[in-house]
């Protein structure tokens, strides 16, 4: 009986497996060899990997570095290219010319004043600030602008005090400097009977803008209080002029 089954077990029954080659093979695995299978960590991590590398061993797609290097040639190639172009059709930086009326070469230019509404003593205003652009909008513009300023000076009241001082200065001065030049060109273009009363108010109004200022500088409140009060009325008297 024994003998029958041990026949049957022949290589010509694929269906038949020798318990002997079972046992061979299972001694095979050992704990260490078991151990070492379980500790073994692929070289490529997932199957995209292992493609990739295969396809750079087989020379059929560039490595990473070969793409960089490629790349920056191609963006240093065009470089030269495009400044190449422009050497030839002779585009250079635009310059501003002289005098074009466009634009500003330099500094803003300081106006100047053809009537007497200066300090006599010093020749200028201690409240003359450059660097203001002061747009020419001729006589009419200037007047305009005069009687807003003035009352722009008017609401100014609001910032007296110590903790304002220094931001009441620079508005004072900024828009006085512009009502001065502004000034200017009303005197100018006016008749000859109306020049003198303007440049009077002029200089009423301008003495009494370097007091305040003063007292500003030398943070005497009471004295800029006092003067203040006092040019409240020569600027109204200006918006009535100007209206």
């Amino acid at each position: 009986m024994l003998h029958t089954f041990a026949s049957s077990a022949s290589p010509t029954n694929p269906m038949a497996t020798s318990l002997s080659t079972i046992n061979g093979s299972a001694s095979q695995f050992s704990p260490a060899k078991l151990k070492q299978i379980k500790n073994h960590k692929p070289k490529y991590q997932s199957l995209q990997s292992y493609m990739l590398a295969q396809a750079q061993e087989s020379h059929s797609l560039p490595s990473k570095s070969t793409i960089t290097a490629h790349t920056v040639s191609r963006r240093a190639s065009l470089s030269f290219s495009m400044a190449l172009l422009l050497h030839q059709l002779h585009i250079e930086p635009s310059r501003a010319d002289e005098g074009n009326g466009l634009w500003l070469t330099g500094p803003l230019p300081v106006p100047t004043v053809t009537n007497k509404i200066a300090n006599e003593e010093t020749g200028t205003r201690s409240f003359l600030r450059n660097g203001i652009y002061i747009a020419n909008i001729g006589p009419q513009g200037s007047a305009f602008r005069l009687k807003h300023y003035s009352f722009d000076l008017l609401a100014l009241g609001d910032m007296l005090g110590q903790e304002t001082m220094s931001y009441f200065r620079k508005y004072l001065c900024m828009k006085s400097t512009v009502m001065y030049y502004d000034f200017d060109k009303v005197i100018s273009a006016a008749s000859d009977e109306q020049k003198q009363p303007l440049t009077d108010l002029a200089n009423r109004l301008f003495n009494n803008v370097e007091k305040i200022e003063e007292a500003v500088k030398t943070q005497n409140n009471t004295m800029m209080q006092s003067c203040y009060a006092d040019t409240v009325p020569i600027l109204q008297e200006v918006m009535a002029r100007m209206a």
